[in-house]
Protein backbone atom coordinates (compact mmCIF):
# COMPACT_ATOMS: atom_id res chain seq x y z
CA UNK A 1 0.00 0.00 0.00
CA UNK A 2 1.38 3.40 -1.05
CA UNK A 3 0.44 6.63 0.73
CA UNK A 4 1.32 10.28 0.24
CA UNK A 5 0.19 13.68 1.53
CA UNK A 6 -0.95 15.88 -1.35
CA UNK A 7 -2.05 19.44 -1.90
CA UNK A 8 -4.69 19.70 -4.63
CA UNK A 9 -5.69 23.02 -6.19
CA UNK A 10 -8.89 23.25 -8.20
CA UNK A 11 -9.49 26.06 -10.67
CA UNK A 12 -12.89 27.73 -10.99
CA UNK A 13 -13.51 25.60 -14.10
CA UNK A 14 -13.46 22.29 -12.21
CA UNK A 15 -14.20 23.14 -8.57
CA UNK A 16 -17.89 22.03 -8.74
CA UNK A 17 -17.17 18.61 -10.30
CA UNK A 18 -17.02 15.33 -8.30
CA UNK A 19 -13.37 14.80 -9.20
CA UNK A 20 -12.20 13.15 -5.96
CA UNK A 21 -15.18 10.80 -5.92
CA UNK A 22 -14.59 9.80 -9.53
CA UNK A 23 -10.87 9.26 -8.95
CA UNK A 24 -11.15 7.04 -5.89
CA UNK A 25 -13.88 4.86 -7.37
CA UNK A 26 -12.24 4.46 -10.79
CA UNK A 27 -8.76 3.78 -9.44
CA UNK A 28 -9.52 1.85 -6.21
CA UNK A 29 -7.97 4.45 -3.90
CA UNK A 30 -8.83 5.65 -0.42
CA UNK A 31 -8.28 9.09 1.04
CA UNK A 32 -8.43 11.19 4.15
CA UNK A 33 -9.13 14.91 3.73
CA UNK A 34 -7.17 16.88 6.31
CA UNK A 35 -8.04 20.39 5.21
CA UNK A 36 -10.31 21.84 2.53
CA UNK A 37 -11.19 25.35 1.40
CA UNK A 38 -13.73 25.43 -1.40
CA UNK A 39 -15.26 28.54 -2.93
CA UNK A 40 -17.99 27.51 -5.38
CA UNK A 41 -17.49 28.91 -8.90
CA UNK A 42 -14.10 30.27 -7.78
CA UNK A 43 -11.40 27.87 -6.63
CA UNK A 44 -10.60 25.13 -4.16
CA UNK A 45 -7.74 23.67 -2.17
CA UNK A 46 -7.58 20.29 -0.45
CA UNK A 47 -4.83 18.78 1.69
CA UNK A 48 -5.31 15.03 1.73
CA UNK A 49 -3.62 11.73 2.29
CA UNK A 50 -4.13 9.47 -0.72
CA UNK A 51 -3.62 5.69 -0.39
CA UNK A 52 -3.63 2.72 -2.73
CA UNK A 53 -1.51 0.31 -4.70
CA UNK A 54 1.32 2.23 -6.37
CA UNK A 55 0.05 1.60 -9.91
CA UNK A 56 -3.48 2.74 -8.99
CA UNK A 57 -2.05 5.74 -7.14
CA UNK A 58 -0.07 6.85 -10.20
CA UNK A 59 -3.13 6.45 -12.46
CA UNK A 60 -5.19 8.48 -10.00
CA UNK A 61 -2.65 11.32 -10.07
CA UNK A 62 -2.64 11.23 -13.87
CA UNK A 63 -6.45 11.49 -13.85
CA UNK A 64 -6.29 14.55 -11.56
CA UNK A 65 -3.79 16.28 -13.80
CA UNK A 66 -5.76 15.39 -16.94
CA UNK A 67 -8.92 17.05 -15.57
CA UNK A 68 -7.03 20.21 -14.60
CA UNK A 69 -6.25 19.76 -10.92
CA UNK A 70 -2.83 21.04 -9.83
CA UNK A 71 -1.18 18.36 -7.65
CA UNK A 72 1.78 18.95 -5.31
CA UNK A 73 3.32 16.72 -2.68
CA UNK A 74 3.19 18.27 0.76
CA UNK A 75 6.88 18.99 1.15
CA UNK A 76 6.71 20.64 4.51
CA UNK A 77 5.94 19.73 8.03
CA UNK A 78 5.58 21.33 11.41
CA UNK A 79 7.65 20.71 14.50
CA UNK A 80 7.39 22.10 18.02
CA UNK A 81 10.24 23.72 19.94
CA UNK A 82 9.50 22.24 23.36
CA UNK A 83 11.85 24.72 25.08
CA UNK A 84 9.74 27.66 23.84
CA UNK A 85 6.30 26.09 24.38
CA UNK A 86 4.72 27.04 27.69
CA UNK A 87 1.60 24.89 27.24
CA UNK A 88 -0.92 27.72 26.75
CA UNK A 89 -3.09 25.62 24.42
CA UNK A 90 -3.77 28.33 21.82
CA UNK A 91 -2.69 25.99 19.05
CA UNK A 92 -5.22 23.32 20.03
CA UNK A 93 -8.12 25.64 19.23
CA UNK A 94 -7.09 26.03 15.58
CA UNK A 95 -5.70 22.57 14.72
CA UNK A 96 -8.09 21.00 12.15
CA UNK A 97 -6.71 17.45 12.48
CA UNK A 98 -6.34 17.13 16.25
CA UNK A 99 -2.56 16.77 15.94
CA UNK A 100 -2.34 19.31 18.75
CA UNK A 101 -4.54 18.46 21.71
CA UNK A 102 -4.64 18.70 25.48
CA UNK A 103 -3.96 15.64 27.59
CA UNK A 104 -6.19 15.53 30.65
CA UNK A 105 -5.89 15.65 33.63
CA UNK A 106 -2.27 16.81 33.17
CA UNK A 107 -3.38 19.70 30.93
CA UNK A 108 -0.30 19.16 28.78
CA UNK A 109 -0.37 20.14 25.10
CA UNK A 110 0.57 17.09 23.02
CA UNK A 111 1.73 17.20 19.40
CA UNK A 112 1.25 14.12 17.21
CA UNK A 113 3.21 15.06 14.10
CA UNK A 114 1.90 12.08 12.08
CA UNK A 115 -1.61 13.61 12.26
CA UNK A 116 -0.40 17.06 11.18
CA UNK A 117 -1.56 18.34 7.77
CA UNK A 118 1.01 21.19 7.76
CA UNK A 119 -1.74 23.79 7.38
CA UNK A 120 0.30 26.26 9.48
CA UNK A 121 -2.66 27.50 11.54
CA UNK A 122 -0.75 26.73 14.75
CA UNK A 123 2.30 28.66 13.54
CA UNK A 124 0.23 31.81 13.15
CA UNK A 125 -1.54 31.31 16.49
CA UNK A 126 1.37 30.44 18.80
CA UNK A 127 2.24 33.53 20.88
CA UNK A 128 5.85 32.39 21.50
CA UNK A 129 6.46 30.94 18.01
CA UNK A 130 7.09 27.42 19.32
CA UNK A 131 5.58 25.86 16.18
CA UNK A 132 8.06 25.88 13.30
CA UNK A 133 7.66 25.07 9.59
CA UNK A 134 10.19 22.55 8.28
CA UNK A 135 10.86 21.65 4.67
CA UNK A 136 11.65 18.25 3.19
CA UNK A 137 13.75 18.97 0.12
CA UNK A 138 13.27 15.40 -1.18
CA UNK A 139 9.60 16.19 -1.90
CA UNK A 140 10.14 19.60 -3.44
Amino acid sequence: MYSKMLLLRFSKDVVDQPIISNMVSAHHLSFNILKAQISPRREGMIVMELRGEREDFDRGLKYLEDVGVEVDAVGQGIRRDNDRCYQCGSCTAVCPTGALHISRPEMEVLFESERCSACEACVKTCPVRAMIVTFDRSLA
